[in-house]
């Protein structure tokens, strides 16, 4: 749900086709970091100034998350919820950023997309809704005190990202801003969904054995 995403998995099962988990990390990771190299190395690349790197990364960010999402509804068979999500963001972020000839607007993206998913998820819980359910149901089956609690940690979370990444990119420099946006943000997503698994696994609902 985050940008890479971002992160949460939200296919519904029995939908579309198999894929080898690799190829859909792939998809889901790719244009992160194809915005990584092409942001470092686009001076040498493109000739560009070292200064336009950061512009010349995003354009190709934006259409490297579009080929991602044609793509994932070519090899998978449909289009994952946060796959659209995400290119849509990209796209209109990355925009402004080009049009505008702003690199605000691309360093801003995840702190308002993190704060997004943490307002809807916590706003959710504020109206008696465990959001999180309608995305993972079919992938995860927990009872109502499961998806509560699960729909908080991750509500949080995502404020938690929201203001890691105010500081980054107002605090150090452009090239660090970035690696972290890539090789920051994954890693620390993925440890923060390994560590809900005592509570996945106190609140899950097993399915019930048929009797011979």
């Amino acid at each position: 749900m985050s940008e890479t995403t971002q992160q949460v998995p939200v296919e519904a099962a029995g939908k579309g086709k198999a894929v080898n988990p690799l190829l859909k990390l792939a998809l889901e990771f790719g244009p992160l970091a194809i915005f990584f190299f092409a942001n470092s190395y686009g001076d040498r690349l493109f000739h560009v100034a070292e200064d336009r790197r950061i512009f010349v990364a995003t354009g190709i960010f934006i259409a490297a998350s579009l080929v991602a999402l044609v793509l994932s509804r070519v090899l998978m068979g449909y289009l994952p919820r946060m796959a659209i999500v995400n290119a849509i963001v990209v796209t209109v972020f990355g925009g402004l950023t080009l049009a505008l000839d702003d690199a605000f607007f691309i360093k801003v993206k995840p702190t308002i997309v993190n704060a997004l998913f943490g307002s809807v998820l916590l706003g959710g819980l504020f109206f008696g809704r465990s959001l999180l359910s309608l995305v993972l149901e079919t992938v995860l089956q927990l009872d109502a005190e499961g998806w509560r609690k699960l729909t908080f940690r991750w509500g949080l979370f995502f404020f938690v990202l929201a203001a890691i990444n105010e500081v980054v990119w107002r605090t150090q420099t452009q090239d660090f801003w970035v690696a972290f946006k890539v090789w920051g943000v994954m890693p620390l997503t993925m440890i923060f969904a390994l560590a809900q698994t005592p509570l996945i696994l106190k609140h899950e609902i097993k399915p019930a054995k048929t009797e011979e």
